[in-house]
C-alpha cells in the first residue's frame, strides 16, 4: 500500500482549534501556543497564516467520529494485542467502526499496517477535508467589482487617476504620522449592501462583508491580496480578535480598582472630595498635570519639569522617563498637592488607565486616597477633567513647549480658572 506521507508536527485541526479558541478567548499568540502545548513561533506562524481570524471552525467535532484520545485509547489496547470486539467495548464504540478504523487509517511507511494514534487521527483529517472555493476567486466580475472598490484609483473631475503618495507594502501596519496608500477604500460592509443596489436581479453578485475579510486576510484563500487591506480604514496587516480589545489594559489595573467599585456617591456629585486626573502633553513630550474636583470643579495644576538629560541623550527603551512625567514623577506632584488640602477634601482620584499611575498603590499609601481607573477608552467616565483640559488648551495649545511654565505660572492660570463663573456653579447657587 502506498504511503500517502507522514503527517507534520502539531498539524493536527484539533491542536489548531484549541489555539484559536484561546485566541478568541483573548489571549496572544505567544500565550496561545503555550496553552496547547506548541512553541511560540509555531503559535505566531498561525496567527499570520490566518490573518488573525480562524480559518477553520471552533466548533468541537460530533461524537459521531473519533477523537484523538479515543485513538490513543485503540493504539495501546492494540498493542496489547486486544481484539477488535474487546476493544470496541473498553472505548464505546461498535466493533465494525474498531474493525474500520484499524484497517483505514493504519501507518503503511513502513511497509507493514501499524496502527499510531497520531498517524490515524492525520489520514483522518485528510481524508475530511473538504476545501471550499471562493466566491471571489470563482466569480471574476465580482472580484473585480470588489477589488476595484477597495483600492481603485483616486480619480479628479475629469477622470484621471491620482497616484497619491508611493507607499510600499511592508506585510504590516503603516507607522503613526505616516504616509498610507490612497484608494477608493469602501468598507466591506459598504461594498456588501451595495450589491444589492447595483444589481438587484443578479443573485450571483452577493457577497457578505465577513467573506471579503476572509478573502483579505487569510493566506490561501487566492481570491484577493493581503496588500490591499491597506487600504481599509484601519490598514490592519491582521485583524485584531474582539476579546483581545476588550482585555487591553494596563497590568498594574486590577479589578477591585475600576471604576465601577467607586462608591455611589461620587456619581451624585453631592459630597465634595473626589478628584478627576489626567495629563495635558505638549511638544517633545512636555506635560502638565491636571486634577479636577467633582463637586466644584475647582482645578489644580501639576508642575512636571523634565529630568537632567533630556534631549542630550538617546531615548532607551524602558528607559528612564526623561521628559518628566513617569509614574514616579507624577506621583510625587499628586502628592505635594494633595497634602494642601484639608482631610475631608482627600476622598477619591478617578485617572484613565496612563502609564504615569503605575505607582498608585504607593500613591494611595502615602496620600490615603483612593484611586480609580476608568475602562479603556472611555474619556467620558471622568468628563469633568476632560473638560477643564478643554478650557485650559486656551493657555497650553497644543504643539508648544509645555515645559517652559514654572510653578508659578500654573498656580496663576488654575486661579485664574477658578474665579471664572461656571454654568454648574451658578446653576447650584439659584
Amino acid at each position: 500500500m502506498r504511503s500517502p506521507g507522514r503527517p507534520g508536527v502539531n498539524e493536527h485541526r484539533e491542536v489548531r482549534r484549541q489555539f484559536w479558541r484561546r485566541i478568541a478567548e483573548g489571549l496572544s499568540s505567544e500565550e496561545a501556543a503555550a496553552a496547547c502545548g506548541v512553541s511560540q513561533p509555531v503559535g505566531g506562524r498561525w496567527f499570520r497564516q490566518g490573518g488573525g481570524m480562524s480559518p477553520l471552525s471552533l466548533r468541537s467535532l460530533s461524537g459521531r467520529y473519533l477523537s484523538i484520545a479515543e485513538r490513543e485509547e485503540i493504539a495501546l489496547l492494540k498493542a496489547q494485542g486486544r481484539g477488535v470486539r474487546e476493544i470496541g467495548r473498553a472505548v464505546g464504540r461498535d466493533a465494525s467502526t474498531i474493525s474500520r478504523e484499524l484497517r483505514r487509517n493504519a501507518a503503511t511507511r513502513g511497509g507493514r499496517l501499524e496502527y499510531r494514534a497520531v498517524t490515524a487521527q492525520w489520514h483522518a483529517e485528510r481524508r475530511g477535508r473538504r476545501p471550499k472555493t471562493a466566491k471571489l476567486a470563482t466569480n471574476q466580475r465580482l472580484h473585480n467589482y470588489v477589488q476595484d472598490r477597495i483600492a481603485g484609483a483616486i480619480t479628479d473631475g475629469q477622470g484621471r487617476p491620482i497616484p497619491g503618495p508611493n507607499v510600499p507594502w511592508k506585510g504590516r501596519r503603516h507607522g503613526r504620522r505616516a504616509d498610507r496608500r490612497w484608494g477608493t477604500a469602501w468598507s466591506p460592509e459598504q461594498i456588501s449592501r451595495r450589491l444589492r443596489l447595483d444589481f438587484p436581479d443578479d443573485d450571483s453578485m452577493r457577497i457578505s462583508h465577513e467573506a471579503i475579510y476572509q478573502a483579505l486576510y487569510v493566506q490561501g484563500r487566492g481570491a484577493l491580496r493581503r496588500e490591499l487591506t491597506a487600504c481599509l480604514r484601519t490598514g490592519r496587516a491582521l485583524r485584531v480578535p474582539q476579546a483581545r480589545t476588550r482585555r487591553r489594559g494596563k497590568h498594574f489595573v486590577s479589578p477591585d480598582v475600576m471604576i465601577s467599585q467607586r462608591p455611589p456617591e461620587v456619581a451624585d456629585r453631592a459630597v465634595p472630595g473626589h478628584w478627576e486626573g489626567d495629563l495635558i502633553i505638549g511638544l517633545e513630550r512636555s506635560a502638565i498635570g491636571t486634577l479636577v474636583e467633582r463637586t466644584t470643579r475647582y482645578t489644580m495644576l501639576l508642575h512636571l519639569p523634565r529630568m537632567e538629560g533630556h534631549g542630550q541623550q538617546p531615548v532607551v527603551k524602558n528607559g528612564p522617563p526623561l521628559a518628566g512625567h513617569g509614574a514616579a514623577a507624577v506621583r510625587d506632584a499628586i502628592a505635594e498637592q494633595i497634602a494642601t488640602l484639608p482631610e475631608q477634601l482627600r476622598r477619591s482620584l478617578t485617572w484613565d488607565q496612563g502609564a504615569e499611575m503605575a505607582q498608585h498603590v504607593q500613591l494611595r499609601l502615602d496620600t490615603s486616597l483612593a484611586i480609580y481607573f476608568c475602562d479603556p477608552h472611555s474619556p467620558w467616565q471622568r468628563g469633568t477633567n476632560e473638560n477643564t483640559n478643554g478650557l485650559l488648551r486656551q493657555y497650553f495649545p497644543k504643539g508648544t513647549d509645555l515645559s517652559r511654565h514654572s510653578v508659578n505660572d500654573l498656580d496663576a492660570i488654575a486661579a485664574a480658572l477658578n474665579s471664572r463663573p461656571q454654568n454648574a456653579r451658578m446653576e447650584d447657587s439659584r
